[in-house]
């Protein structure tokens, strides 16, 4: 008598293996620059991959401006992002000035290019109030610092905008760390449950500070924790450019026709420290995976892309960095000429109308401010 097969339905290690390979990274270009997967190179003009790899080029000079400036005491708080041009500015790219961003502390570069001045983002890292006072007609909120608190934010903006019918989408981005937040978790949930237009990121790049991935979940990726929210979730090479651009437009068009949102894992990598305010990734992480990181550069890879396609030359990129460094120090000189903050104002800007005990505190201050 033949013997009944017997049910996988309990097999608990089987259901993990399972999970673990329907999440697995989308590449079309590697480490070299090569096209690894013609069906999913993205419809982009030559024009439009220059643009891309330039506008990547400026977040690296950015970033390197910005770290000079942070360690000589001119900025404020900062958290570098070079190694993850492609998970930011591919992203980015895929998305309309009409959509409404929601960055993280990390995510001065989209901010940027979405349209806000960049003194304003110097800044808002210094603690200036104007920093944060953007024009009505500007589609994105101020860096959050809470940790996924952005996430609950782009999702109640979802469901604004898909109530009122705009041809819009709201996205936002954190990283490893806040996907372990509950903020994330609810925003996913009441997001897929409202079926609102909103593209959610999660930046894994390996460490929360200096706390491994592994260690604050067991889930083998992140982008799996869409299925609890009932949405879908998809894992990319963070690091690829081209790859990270394809799944952003696709993730967009979804969600722009009714569809819902879409969770996004991009793995990618911080070459530097997770802020300038203390952290010393080399007492975390090995040199060796530096050294592993490093050949995954994403500029490395569309820079040896485009100059395959004879679209770029070390000449242009060379005139481009000289650009982006005069264009930073002018925003440093607008930053710096910005009036001086006073408490008064600090109180001032408490309350839409201030209570009798702030009113004499701003009168107090005002007096004392005005005998300086």
């Amino acid at each position: 008598m033949a013997q009944k097969k017997k049910s996988n339905v309990l097999d608990f290690a089987a259901q993990l293996e399972a999970v673990e390979k329907i999440y697995q990274p989308i590449q079309i270009l590697d480490e070299t620059g090569k096209v690894v997967d013609k069906d999913l190179l993205p419809d982009l003009s030559d024009e439009e991959l220059v643009e891309l790899f330039e506008k990547m080029l400026w977040s690296r000079a950015l970033n390197d401006r910005s770290t000079t400036l942070a360690r000589q005491g001119r900025l404020g708080f900062f958290a570098p992002t070079a190694g993850q041009e492609a998970s930011q500015i591919a992203s980015y790219f895929a998305f309309d000035k009409n959509d409404v961003l929601f960055p993280g502390y990390r995510d001065i570069p989209q901010l940027v290019q979405h349209g806000l001045p960049l003194h304003k983002a110097f800044l808002w890292s210094r603690g200036h109030v104007e920093g944060n006072n953007y024009p009505e007609d500007f589609h994105a909120m101020p860096p959050q610092i809470i940790i996924g608190a952005q996430i609950i934010q782009a999702a109640g903006a979802g469901v604004g905008i898909k109530k009122r019918g705009k041809q819009q989408v709201a996205f936002t981005y954190t990283g490893d760390g806040g996907s372990s937040q509950g903020d994330t978790y609810e925003g996913l949930n009441y997001a897929g449950a409202f079926k609102a237009p909103v593209v959610f990121y999660i930046q894994n790049n390996g460490y929360a500070i200096s706390t491994p991935r592994h260690v604050q979940t067991a889930a083998p990726t992140l982008a799996q924790k869409a299925a609890a929210a009932g949405i879908p979730g998809i894992q990319v090479d963070g690091m690829d450019p081209l790859a990270v651009y394809a799944v952003s437009k696709a993730a967009r068009d979804w969600a722009i026709a009714g569809n819902g949102p879409v969770l996004i894992e991009t793995l990618t990598s911080r070459f530097g420290p997770h802020s300038l305010s203390g952290d010393d990734p080399k007492r975390y992480r090995t040199q060796a995976s530096f050294d592993e990181w490093d050949k995954k550069d994403p500029l490395i890879r569309m820079r040896n892309f485009l100059t395959e396609k004879g679209l770029w030359t070390e000449e242009h990129e060379v005139e481009l960095i000289e650009r982006f460094d005069e264009e930073i120090k002018e925003a440093v000189k607008l930053a710096d000429a910005a009036p001086k903050q006073k408490v008064s104002d600090f109180l001032k800007n408490m309350f839409e109308e201030p209570t009798n005990v702030i009113a004499e505190q701003i009168a107090h201050f005002e007096n004392k401010e005005g005998n300086k």
